[in-house]
């Protein structure tokens, strides 16, 4: 892959060793040079004007009104995050599907922790073992229960994501129930429990379009905070028989594709007219720059077979 998946892109250390020393994090929040990421229940965060970059604030500035998190630092420079639970219904706050593409290294990687650590907090208020409410714990990176004193940390869910080809110049594209005719996108599907990633590389797209796959070669990972994800990108080719048999609980449509056909097939958003026939689905849209799916795409378009 030529390029570091967006979302994977990073320029900050985690310093994780700092977040269980209360008292430099203390200092870290007085320290008028500290920058403090304020985000919204929704994910939204403010940009600056030409919206190119995020609009950041020292800790005197900001309302201490939730979730408060080390995000981590560049050289001396700390770099903190308050979660909020309010929604922030104003034009220059803006979400991570929006502003990834547009944002620096270091933007991207805190705007994408920040937003990940968002949503764990959300969804995990309460105590697995035994139900209590738990404590914010080790600067936002962990919660821990009051009652029974077991510790949890935010988690992450692993996926697979396979742009699959036949070595001939074709890949297969495929599109979900919920998305609109024509666009299409690459197979993808949770890792389950007990199961490698390349077990559920061929059991995903066996029950999906209903072919088998071999020489299966990883490429590169992304996060994926929608709210948990860890996207694993492979590439893999088609073994044996090439006819797809689609499952209609996951897949709406799905077909082979030529290279000349997906160069032609404008983003998500844009769609052009139709570059397929043959009785095929037809092709109108690709993802975003912002997905792993697509720089999957990009990569295999450049490749020699």
């Amino acid at each position: 892959m030529p390029d570091i998946p967006i979302l994977a892109r990073s320029a900050h250390d985690r310093i994780a060793h700092r977040r269980a020393d209360e008292d430099w994090c203390a200092a870290a929040w007085q320290n008028p040079a500290s920058r403090v990421l304020r985000l919204s229940r929704s994910g939204t965060a403010p940009v600056q004007s030409d919206g190119g970059a995020l609009r950041f604030a020292s800790p005197a500035e900001v309302e201490h009104d939730g979730i408060r998190v080390l995000l981590g630092a560049v050289g001396d420079v700390a770099y903190l995050a308050v979660l909020t639970s309010q929604d922030v219904d104003e034009p220059d706050w803006l979400g991570l599907r929006q502003l990834a593409t547009e944002l620096t290294d270091l933007d991207v990687g805190l705007l994408t922790t920040a937003v990940a650590l968002q949503a764990w907090h959300q969804g995990h208020r309460h105590c697995p073992r035994c139900g209590a409410v738990t404590e914010v714990s080790k600067a936002g990176w962990s919660r821990s229960c009051p009652v029974d004193s077991s510790e949890h940390f935010p988690r992450t869910d692993p996926a697979v994501i396979v742009l699959v080809h036949d070595g001939a110049g074709r890949c297969v594209l495929a599109r979900g129930p919920q998305w609109p005719a024509g666009r299409m996108s690459v197979l993808a599907g949770f890792v389950e429990a007990g199961e490698s990633a390349e077990a559920a590389i061929a059991r995903e797209i066996r029950e999906e379009v209903g072919i088998d796959v071999c020489d299966v070669a990883y490429v590169a990972s992304q996060p994926h905070p929608f709210p948990a994800s860890l996207m694993l990108g492979y590439t893999a080719r088609v073994a044996g028989d090439t006819r797809l048999v689609i499952d209609a609980d996951e897949i709406a449509e799905a077909g082979w594709y030529t290279r000349e056909e997906v160069r032609r097939t404008s983003d998500w958003g844009a769609e052009s007219e139709s570059v397929t026939g043959e009785g095929r689905p037809e092709l109108r849209g690709l993802p975003g720059a912002m997905s792993i799916a697509r720089q999957l795409i990009n990569a295999w378009l450049l490749a020699e077979d």
